[in-house]
């Protein structure tokens, strides 16, 4: 999991009982506290900067070199605020996976719930997709909708937003382990010797 902030997605996942094997944040953050009070290992990725002259992709290769380092094979961004490049899609291409909170492809981007009722859209909600390399693109794996009420704000939006969000990521990430895991399953009874 990589994280940046309070670790409300990371504490969902633990809830759902999804296995989590490694905590990484961008930022010293509430989330590292959160993995390590779950006894789950930790590491610290720092950004040195958050201005223009930000090297994203000696970021990038770094988060990835630590991950492969660590024997990950799937990565879950769980309110991740550094946008990845070409290296970290390099070493988990198609095992990248994010969550927004806007119905992809529409609202793309930081700021989805603003963009959503500036808009004047009746409904948005939650993705969970495969991370491409440009800003929320890739294969959507999950949607669900949530209705835009007339006295929304921004925050109350987004705060529903999130309770669809905490619940349908882990329950995408569960679906996805159990695919991978009957697949590798299948692969290897293949080739069993008699």
């Amino acid at each position: 999991m990589l994280v940046s902030g309070t670790g409300s997605i990371l504490d969902a996942m633990i809830e759902a009982g999804v296995p989590v094997a490694l905590v990484v944040a961008d930022r010293p953050c509430a989330g590292l506290g959160i993995a390590a009070r779950a006894g789950i290992a930790t590491e610290l990725v720092e950004r040195d900067r958050f201005d223009g002259a930000f090297d994203r992709d000696a970021y990038s290769s770094q988060l990835a070199q630590t991950l492969v380092a660590h024997g990950i094979d799937l990565v879950a961004m769980a309110g991740f605020g550094t946008v990845l490049t070409q290296p970290m899609q390099a070493a988990y291409a198609g095992r990248l996976l994010n969550t927004h909170p806007a119905l992809l492809p529409s609202f793309k981007g930081w700021h989805a719930v603003r963009d959503a009722l500036a808009f004047g859209v009746k409904v948005t909600g939650c993705t969970v997709h495969i991370a491409g390399l440009d800003v929320d693109t890739g294969r959507i794996l999950a949607q669900e909708a949530v209705p835009v009420l007339d006295d929304d704000t921004e925050s109350s939006l987004h705060e529903r937003i999130k309770a669809v969000e905490r619940a349908l990521y882990p329950a995408t990430l569960l679906r996805l382990i159990s695919t991978i895991e009957s697949e590798s399953e299948s692969e290897s009874e293949g080739v069993r010797l008699p």
